[in-house]
């Protein structure tokens, strides 16, 4: 079955252009459109679409509340959204995932890449753009506060350690089982284990958690 995605965006020419490409891409099907926030979070509770696919900055409500909205922590069914953005370095982005965005790209990706961050969203997997992964949850996690809890529920093991650093730098599923020689759903079983842990609810909670304790720039040497 086909992939349902809804888009929204403050602009026409950027909602027909994502439009045109994911449609264009086997086992992608756009539902429906939105201007607005608003709009956009009606639309997505009417349809519930597999994934929502969001830009930042829209009037009304913007990106990162339709986000909470839909998938924020107090959300029961929460939708995958992932997040658009303009800027490598949008003071919005960090908002947008603690807001319960499952992964984030820049408006100039390529088709591939767009399509791979909505195959990862429908999936339960997040796709963060490569080139600013690392660098944009380092620069906000230094700015953001420290977390009332620093520390996991249980200590880590070494390899879910080592998962965790995975996760941090943007790695999917698949990409985390190659490098490290194991089975995908021992990586599942991991990064389960590790949400229990954190208590987060999903890999991008993950990463952020990572970074804002300077879990991985201590220990692995990112910065």
């Amino acid at each position: 079955m086909s992939i349902r995605v809804i888009v929204a965006d403050d602009q026409e020419i950027v909602r027909t252009g994502l439009r045109m490409i994911l449609n264009a891409q086997p086992g992608i099907d756009v539902v429906g459109e939105a201007a607005d926030g608003r709009r956009a979070v009606e639309l997505a509770q009417r349809e519930r679409p597999d994934v929502c696919l969001f830009d930042i900055r829209m009037p009304g409500m913007d990106g990162i509340e339709a986000t909470r909205v839909l998938a924020g922590p107090a959300v029961e069914a929460p939708l995958a959204v992932v997040v658009i953005t303009t800027f490598d370095l949008d003071e919005y982005v960090y908002a947008a995932l603690k807001a319960g965005a499952r992964g984030f790209l820049l408006k100039d990706a390529g088709p591939d890449l767009l399509a791979q961050a909505v195959h990862a969203a429908a999936d339960g997997e997040a796709l963060i753009a490569p080139s600013i992964t690392a660098r944009l949850l380092r620069a906000f996690a230094d700015a953001a506060p420290a977390p009332a809890t620093v520390q996991p529920i249980d200590a880590l093991t070494d390899r879910e350690e080592q998962i965790l650093a995975a996760v941090a730098r943007g790695r999917t599923n698949s990409e985390i089982a190659r490098e490290l020689h194991i089975t995908l759903s021992t990586v599942k079983t991991h990064i389960t284990s590790l949400m229990v842990k954190l208590g987060v609810r999903n890999r991008v909670d993950i990463a952020i958690w990572a970074y804002e304790t300077k879990r991985v720039g201590n220990r692995f040497g990112t910065r």
